[in-house]
């Protein structure tokens, strides 16, 4: 009886403890330097949205946050190395989209997106584009269906990776216009867009950060975006359920998450940090250049999206497992 209380006193003793310095860490947080993960390569519309709210939450919290691209498997390849850090606050994920698309279109993921992360916020939100090579011989998305139809399986569409944003954009677009279209994945969107422009591949749903600068540039050409009414961002540029594809919308959303199980004390200080960085002008004026909205919904909000994407996109991608 003796040893099993001196034993009860020593693991009640560890529990206190392990608490304490739970809670001491967490009032201390952050003393170092932090990681962002960005699970796509440099360039792309995830990473123009990682860097400028990495630079201001260094600003807000007092320490460096130093961006990580670990690319890869659809931004997966980064997901599962967050998920394995420890879960102390010095860690984050930028997570997207395809992160509650990737359980319905990988068979295994070394990590459980709803269970092995917290959410804080959702950073960001933007439609896609769907642009095409300035050879192919189609003006408008009812010419591009058109075309695809009297062609089938001869168009090929690119995308950053099997479960990327514009893959899922091609694959709704593909199902809703009900044609016969290829698709290319890709390791990042640099690649798939060098290869758009010269013409390997003749279409894409991209990303608006990564799509703009090309229409701007005349190197590609326009045919609609995936918001459900013509957008103020893009001037001059049709709703594609508004031209051909009835009901089709899509949008690309960033959203910041942690490791499961940081401290809530770090997590609520992280979440007021990042609604911080997206009113900051600075901030504002980087989402207006790529046309994209701010998020700042608050956790609760922000988990519940996740877990409706995730049965979104499995409804969707149901008959393709």
């Amino acid at each position: 009886m003796k040893l099993g209380i001196s034993l009860m006193g020593k693991l009640l003793a560890s529990t206190v403890l392990c608490a304490s310095t739970l809670m001491a860490h967490a009032a201390d947080w952050p003393a170092k330097p932090i990681t962002l993960v960005i699970p796509f390569p440099p360039g792309g519309t995830t990473d123009m949205v990682g860097r400028p709210l990495a630079q201001l939450l260094s600003q807000k919290l007092g320490q460096p946050v130093i961006v990580d691209n670990r690319a890869g498997a659809g931004g997966t390849i980064g997901a599962g190395y967050v998920a394995r850090s420890a879960p102390d606050g010095y860690t984050l994920f930028l997570s997207t989209i395809a992160h509650t698309i990737a359980p319905s279109t990988y068979d295994r993921l070394p990590y459980d997106f709803e269970k092995d992360f917290a959410p804080i916020t959702i950073v960001a939100s933007s439609p896609n584009l769907l642009i095409v090579n300035n050879n192919l011989p189609v003006k408008s998305v009812q010419e591009l269906i058109d075309y695809a139809r009297k062609n089938p399986g001869k168009l090929n569409f690119g995308s950053a990776g099997i479960g990327s944003t514009e893959h899922l954009a091609g694959e709704l677009f593909k199902r809703m216009a009900r044609i016969d279209i290829l698709h290319v994945p890709y390791k990042g969107g640099a690649p798939m867009m060098a290869d758009l422009i010269s013409g390997q591949i003749q279409m894409a749903l991209e990303t608006s950060g990564s799509a703009i600068s090309q229409i701007r540039a005349g190197t590609v050409r326009a045919l609609g975006v995936s918001t459900e009414q013509p957008s103020a961002s893009f001037p001059g540029i049709p709703a594609i359920a508004q031209s051909g594809v009835p009901g089709y919308t899509f949008s690309t959303w960033y959203g910041l998450v942690v490791p499961a199980k940081t401290p809530a004390d770090v997590q609520a200080r992280l979440y007021q940090a990042t609604v911080e960085a997206l009113q900051d002008p600075q901030m504002k004026k980087v989402l207006e250049t790529i046309g994209a909205d701010a998020g700042g919904e608050k956790p609760e909000v922000f988990k519940k999206f996740i877990a409706d994407q995730t049965a979104k996109w499995a409804e969707i991608l149901k008959e393709k497992k």
